[in-house]
């Protein structure tokens, strides 16, 4: 076997010429990649973004309510219940995303199945929670994007 660089002889077993430093065999210059590894990253920070969004009306309700006592002015009690359940409610949201997002970017095994149930949920929050709803289920839901995820899952 000779170099087709150089034309020193070769033995069949080395990966590069000795003379001249070129590989036997052509390599790469971008590893190859799953379907979804590239995905994986991005929807994470998706999740926690927009996840943040949805923690601040949270706040900023629970703000306006602790600093006044007769807020909405002259409305019933049951009124301002449920500006607080709907200021939790926005809080859990909130809170569930982030941890979707920080368990996808840490490729942890559960952060999947949650973040395809979260993108079925937020297939209802339009725009930017359906828009990243059917981003996860194309990213996440074919039977493939299983496997390869369990794979990166397990390597990290």
């Amino acid at each position: 076997m000779y170099c087709v660089r150089c034309g020193k002889t070769m033995t069949a077993t080395e990966p590069f010429c000795s003379a001249c430093g070129k590989p036997v065999r052509d390599i790469p210059l971008m590893p190859t990649q799953s379907r979804i590894s590239g995905h994986i990253r991005l929807l994470g920070i998706f999740w926690i973004a927009l996840s943040s969004f949805r923690i601040l009306p949270a706040l900023v309700l629970w703000a306006i309510l602790g600093s006044s006592p007769d807020f909405p002015p002259g409305a019933p009690e049951f009124v301002r219940q449920i500006l607080t359940g709907v200021a939790y409610f926005l809080f859990f949201s909130g809170g569930l995303g982030i941890a979707t997002g920080v368990g996808l970017l840490n490729r942890a095994s559960w952060a999947r199945m949650l973040s395809i149930i979260l993108g079925c949920v937020g297939l209802i929050d339009m725009p930017f929670g359906t828009a990243l709803g059917v981003y996860t289920l194309w990213v996440l839901l074919p039977a493939q994007s299983e496997q390869e995820y369990q794979q990166i899952s397990r390597a990290a």
